[in-house]
């Protein structure tokens, strides 16, 4: 007797569901029934309403704001489809929240990134996707597969429809985003330059110096995600002092927290790009500044891929 065919089950959890839904179009199929609500004390309660015994599953959260909420629910979804006999559960966060903290940077301080492999795993999660990690490193707190997918082919096919090549020149906001800026302008064949940036508190820094010539050429700095813009805005000035003609930026997260709307709408800047890996908030998304790319065929690829258990690895450049 031939062994029944396995399932693919996709479920998106309420941090973006937009993204969920458009994942699922992409594999031509569509979100699993699922209910997530809450009790008056805020506790989380998850509900799978439909099958999904011995099927191969797939959670789409990115654990965003609010994280910890976003987290607990993706945790309670695992543990709810491990408890419903299915065969395996991908965990897919397009937005590794909790990432920047993955070391010791101080005594007497926790490495957050590891506590959260630690959750997912005792949880149930077997196999985790995640997009362009704050520090590479976190891969390795995990003891399951890890797919580290990237948005570079997204953002570097924009750049190349919609900016001038012969005048363009890649920036990184500071020296822990060289490789990331180093790969940016290979891919584009274009100048790298590097902004030397000294932090002085959590959320707060000042960009002081500037390695590279951007005299009369258009600078785009990139990054892995946008914050609070303090660091952006900085960098965007430093880049015009120095003689740059016009200066954009390009992440594949927006957080966008605190004051990043009214730093962005007030700065320099010609435009940021980033990717929906986070839905942004409607005062952001309204911005003409904003353009938004999506990441849904990059996810949908590799959750098809892992599903028919062929390579991922060719997504990871």
């Amino acid at each position: 007797m031939q062994p029944p065919q396995r399932e693919m089950k996709i479920f998106g959890c309420t941090a973006n569901m937009n993204l969920s839904k458009s994942i699922a179009d992409y594999l031509g199929t569509e979100l699993c029934r699922a209910e997530v609500r809450r009790f008056s004390d805020g506790e989380i309660f998850v509900e799978i309403q439909e099958s999904v015994r011995g099927a191969d599953t797939f959670i789409i959260q990115p654990t965003c704001y609010p994280a910890n909420d976003t987290l607990m629910e993706l945790l309670i979804m695992t543990d709810a489809l491990k408890r419903s006999s299915t065969n395996s559960i991908t965990a897919v966060i397009p937005y590794y929240g909790y990432g920047r903290q993955d070391r010791k940077v101080q005594p007497r301080v926790p490495i957050t990134a590891k506590l959260v492999a630690d959750l997912l795993t005792a949880a149930g999660v077997s196999r985790v996707v995640s997009m362009d990690l704050h520090a590479g490193q976190i891969q390795g707190f995990f003891n399951i597969p890890f797919d580290h997918l990237y948005a570079k082919p997204v953002i570097v096919n924009y750049i190349r429809e919609n900016y001038p090549q012969e005048s363009l020149v890649v920036v990184s906001p500071d020296a822990g985003g060289v490789e990331r800026a180093r790969a940016y302008a290979k891919r584009l064949d274009v100048a790298l330059a590097i902004i030397d940036k000294r932090r002085i508190r959590p959320n707060e820094a000042q960009a002081l110096h500037l390695i590279g010539d951007v005299k009369g050429k258009q600078a785009i700095i990139v990054d892995d995600m946008i914050d609070t813009a303090g660091t952006l805005v900085q960098a965007a000035q430093v880049l015009l002092d120095h003689g740059a003609g016009v200066v954009s930026a390009a992440c594949t997260h927006g957080v966008f927290s605190g004051s990043a709307y009214e730093r962005i709408k007030d700065s320099a800047l010609k435009d940021v790009i980033c990717t929906d890996t986070i839905p942004l908030k409607p005062a952001m998304s309204a911005l003409p500044k904003m353009k938004v790319l999506s990441a849904a065929p990059l996810l949908a690829e590799a959750i098809r891929r892992i599903y028919e258990q062929t390579s991922v690895s060719s997504l990871f450049d």
